[in-house]
């Protein structure tokens, strides 16, 4: 009977797991400013930030990123994908199962990010937070969805708005052909009034190689020792620049749930920002 069953057993389907491996290249579109350069300041439009975020970005400067401390400072794991730098994902097998244990998810300007698929727990809270932070993942179909946790503080958007460090990430990883997308859901108590979500789209590239990334310090502004770049509460006037550039309500730039939604557009139907004249010609 059980030499029956086990034929049986063999000539059913293995069911099959996407295999994510490879050198994957980033692909902007509409995207291009934002993961490029990077957003305008005081731009929080469509992002479900509350008051203490807001408040966060609108006392931040560009100039912090001239901190020694910063600049070899590599995104954390939730926001690296939207970075411009290619991913390289390669994977952990079992020699005796043949099951895949754990994927690896490293960028340039970035540190090796496991995601364990193994069953382990995540560690306790009191554990050590990084920029790669802690990934367990688990099968949905076709779909890897992964959970994140012990992140390190870090950023939703690279113009000052923050994301703390018991902020959880969730994440869906989609193949379809050479094409991957990885949809990001962004759970902050402390800076998000709603889950923040974000797709981003890799190719695959098969000449891609991620080169290595030895970052040196560069003193690129001399300045008072122990002097922090920032604004005092109220008095960053770069804040309006978005709006009257692009003709954006203030009030529309401020960021929140409201904004993330379709139906706001009626709320500031008529309420159209007055743009600045352009005197240097076609605009």
């Amino acid at each position: 009977m059980r030499a029956i069953l086990l034929l049986v057993l063999a000539g059913l389907p293995v069911l099959a797991q996407v295999d994510f491996s490879g050198e994957w290249a980033p692909r902007f579109y509409e995207d291009d400013l934002e993961r490029g350069p990077g957003p305008e300041l005081g731009d929080y439009l469509g992002i479900p930030i509350n008051d203490a975020d807001r408040q966060r970005g609108d006392n931040w400067d560009a100039s912090l990123q001239t901190l020694p401390e910063w600049q070899c400072r590599p995104h954390s794991a939730d926001y690296i994908w939207r970075g411009p730098s290619a991913l390289r994902i390669w994977k952990d097998v079992d020699p005796v199962s043949r099951e895949i244990t754990a994927y690896h998810a490293e960028w340039l300007r970035s540190v090796d990010r496991p995601v364990y698929l193994d069953g382990r727990p995540h560690p306790p809270a009191e554990a050590a937070h990084t920029w790669a932070g802690f990934s367990t993942g688990q099968w949905e179909g076709d779909v890897l969805t992964t959970l994140v946790t012990h992140l390190k503080e870090g950023y939703v958007r690279r113009n000052g708005l923050a994301r703390s460090d018991i902020a959880t990430i969730s994440e869906h990883w989609v193949r379809h052909g050479d094409w991957l997308t990885v949809v990001t859901v962004v759970t902050d108590p402390v800076y998000l009034a709603e889950p923040f979500v974000r797709s981003t789209d890799y190719e695959l590239d098969l000449h891609q190689n991620v080169p290595p990334y030895p970052c040196d310090v560069v003193r690129e502004v001399e300045r008072t020792k122990g002097a922090i770049p920032h604004h005092l509460p109220g008095t960053n006037t770069f804040v309006k620049e978005f709006g009257e550039r692009y003709g954006v309500p203030f009030e529309a730039t401020r960021g929140g749930p409201e904004t993330m939604y379709p139906e706001y557009r009626k709320k500031i139907t008529g309420a159209v920002a007055k743009r600045p004249v352009n005197r240097g010609g076609a605009d």
